[in-house]
């Protein structure tokens, strides 16, 4: 009984192992190659579960979505001569997964042939068009040339490439910096021509300023003079006039004001007068 009990779990055992190299596994997101001494017997795309021949048939499982490889990073040299650094990228679906396992055989693989591809039609479709030629609408006509090319340099690998696409278009670091200083020197050239502008405007509101100025005093004096004549000649008036009506006390009201402004000491001069002079005739 016990050693039927061991040859049971045996058989079971060997029955599990047989129907795990039996049947394969095949998902909505991969195709299968099924292989037999290395060498296809079938594909398999169509998801669910499939049968093989235990142990003489292996699988290999490839990817069925779109998928991507990134170029490196390289420096072109456009049709005007300029110096470009570019980094590009390129879509694709596996199509024939046996030929692509015969070709490349994995992904790996693959990343580095297609990237060899990308970097020769880069090369040969921007040296024909001059660098500004990347800055317009034209961009999407030399993407479509780009992937034109990688497609069907890579329709051997079993795969179909459905688009291609530069990431980045970089002017080297010396060219950039001959740019920055270039702008950097128009905007300084830009800002000198505001500064000149700036001052002519100054000077302009300046003198204009100026002019006005001179010209309010000018006509401030004038008005100021004239009005200094009306006062002195009503003045003389007033003191002509009183002189007529009363001489003798018009004399004495303006020798007052004499006396008063010559004798007020503030600046302590000493004044000699004779007494029987003209000037002191009021204090006889």
């Amino acid at each position: 009984m016990k050693d039927k009990k061991i040859l049971y779990i045996i058989s079971a055992f060997a029955a599990v192992i047989l129907l795990f190299n039996l049947f394969f596994l095949v998902d909505q997101t991969q195709q299968a190659v099924v292989l037999q001494f290395g060498e296809s017997v079938r594909i398999e795309k169509d998801p669910g579960l499939h049968v093989k021949v235990p142990f003489i048939q292996n699988v290999m499982y490839f990817d069925n979505r779109l998928l991507n490889v990134v170029a490196d990073e390289k420096e072109l040299i456009a049709k005007d001569q300029k110096r470009v650094i570019i980094s590009a990228y390129a879509k694709y679906r596996i199509t024939d997964p046996l030929k692509f396992y015969q070709t490349v055989k994995t992904v790996k693989g693959l990343e580095a042939r297609l990237n060899n591809i990308l970097d020769s039609s880069l090369r040969q479709v921007i040296g024909d068009e001059p660098l500004a030629i990347l800055l317009t609408n034209a961009r999407s006509a030399i993407m479509e040339r780009i992937q034109h090319i990688v497609n069907k340099e890579s329709l051997k690998f079993g795969i179909d490439v459905v688009d291609a696409r530069i990431l980045r278009a970089d002017l080297p670091n010396e060219n950039s910096l001959a740019v920055y200083k270039r702008m950097q020197s128009d905007r300084e050239k830009e800002a000198k021509e505001f500064r000149a502008q700036g001052e002519e405007e100054a000077q302009i509101i300046q003198s204009t300023s100026e002019k006005e100025k001179t010209i309010l005093l000018a006509k401030a004096y004038k008005t100021a003079q004239t009005l200094k004549g009306e006062g002195d000649a009503t003045a003389s008036k007033i003191y002509s006039d009183a002189f007529r009506i009363d001489p003798e006390f018009y004399n004495f009201y303006r020798s007052l004001e004499a006396y008063r402004k010559s004798f007020n000491n503030k600046d302590n001069t000493s004044i000699i007068l004779s007494p029987k002079g003209e000037f002191l005739r009021f204090f006889n």
